[in-house]
């Protein structure tokens, strides 16, 4: 099937199966007679398992890590469990420092009179404190 086929199967965009395909997370793709790309039905397992990576979360380079141990039938789930708990921690993290940023802007938002005068906790707290806050 060609690019635009595999993309629409896949849910990723042409463009992004190019990119995998250009850091090797995917392998370089047959072409036809007209030099059109042609993807393999394992090529499409191997996208939409890199799909369900990156929807999950795990960057690129997780991902291509996963793949390794997906395509390792020998591997051990012990190294698949240690990947997934190093995500999980990552994502503990972000939460953590998401929530945060939420509740900072939250209680800006809600000292903020968002009425015509001019004075903004939220923007008084963006301002620069070395030079009075002006550019």
């Amino acid at each position: 099937m060609n690019i635009g086929q595999a993309a629409k199967k896949t849910g990723l965009s042409a463009k992004m199966i190019r990119y995998y395909e250009s850091i090797d997370l995917l392998p370089e793709a047959g072409r036809s007679d007209s030099g059109y790309r042609i993807y393999s039905s394992q090529d499409l397992h191997r996208l939409t398992f890199i799909k369900r990576s990156r929807d999950l979360g795990f960057s690129l380079a997780e991902a291509a890590k996963l793949l390794t141990l997906w395509q390792d039938r020998d591997r051990a789930s012990a190294d698949v469990k240690k990947l997934a708990g190093e995500h999980i921690e990552e994502l503990n993290r972000k939460i953590v420092e998401l929530t945060g940023l939420r509740n900072t802007l939250q209680e800006l938002s809600d000292h903020c009179h968002g009425d015509q005068r001019p004075d903004c906790p939220i923007i008084k707290a963006l301002e620069p404190s070395t030079n009075g806050g002006h550019p």
